[in-house]
């Protein structure tokens, strides 16, 4: 029985490679709601995407709720919320923390029924099974848009060849956030198999609006951890030209280009950008266009 911390695939894969005669269970569920709350058998067959969370025990509901407290559709994220006997009463000694967390269950006929709200994301599958996305504290906003980190590495992790991914948004510049993967590849394999930047981007644009696709991703061999095992996201180090350039370089050709280049350079805050490069990819967004037009009017008197 898993419990406690989320279940890799990987690690599901290598305990019932070394242990195929034993049931491999995967369980969920915070203190404030006697511990566990869903379940889910572990399937030898699953090769790619998240270990699910499942579905809930006896006795408890969960509901996965949006912003405004209304219930997602399938295959969208939201916050998990637990109600039934198993939630807890409150915080000892903390009113204020108990108000916040502890809610009225308006999905219940008892009045005085409530629900827990986790600060879990998760979204529902089509066969009723439940993926956990990680934490909403990880929720970041970019240029006024809101973005969940764990939706973000879910999409990267159902990669086959991807074993463990972090999204984090980085500060880059005075008000400029840029969203950054760190992604460790699965063992064993080779590295003509290895995704490229551009595979990696195209995986996201194909799953995710443009805003929450990274910006630079960056191939590790091992996450960074903390002394209890945790990704030490501080200890990530910054991205090279590496992990924002998915295409081979070539070198500007022509006067045009070549000035062109340089005023990419200056905007983005990279060192090189060849001609094939495209502004978006390599970090540029609406308001860096804003400043290229002004750029490229001075520079060439033309809009």
């Amino acid at each position: 029985v898993c419990s406690g911390e989320e279940l890799p695939l990987s690690l599901q894969h290598a305990c019932q490679e070394r242990l195929g005669h034993a049931a491999l269970y995967n369980l969920y569920g915070p203190t404030e709601a006697a511990i566990d709350v869903t379940h889910w058998t572990c399937d030898a067959g699953q090769q790619q995407g998240y270990v699910p969370i499942g579905r809930p025990i006896a006795n408890t509901q969960i509901y996965i709720l949006d912003a405004q407290g209304q219930p997602v559709p399938v295959g969208v994220s939201g916050e998990i919320h637990i109600a039934g006997d198993g939630v807890a009463r409150g915080y000892l000694n903390r009113p204020e923390l108990t108000a916040e967390r502890f809610v009225q269950d308006p999905f219940s006929e008892q009045a005085d029924a409530r629900m827990y709200r986790t600060g879990d994301l998760g979204r529902w599958r089509s066969d009723g099974a439940i993926e956990y996305l990680g934490r909403n504290d990880f929720q970041v906003k970019i240029r006024g848009l809101r973005i969940e980190l764990g939706e973000i590495e879910a999409r990267l992790a159902a990669l086959p060849q991807v074993r463990e991914v972090v999204v984090v948004a980085r500060e880059e510049g005075a008000g400029d956030r840029r969203l950054v993967a760190y992604w460790v590849s699965r063992e064993g394999l080779l590295e003509q198999d290895v995704p490229d930047v551009e595979q990696l981007r195209d995986h996201l644009k194909a799953e995710l609006p443009a805003y929450m696709v990274p910006s630079a991703f960056v191939r590790l061999g091992e996450m960074p951890l903390t002394p209890n095992g945790k990704v030490d996201r501080k200890a990530l180090p910054a991205p090279d030209l590496s992990a924002l350039q998915p295409r081979v370089y070539e070198a500007p050709q022509t006067p045009t280009e070549e000035a062109l280049a340089s005023i990419w350079q200056e905007l983005l805050g990279v060192e090189r950008v060849g001609r094939n490069d495209n502004f978006c990819d390599l970090g540029g967004h609406s308001l860096l266009l804003v400043q290229l037009a002004a750029r490229l009017k001075d520079r060439f008197d033309m809009d």
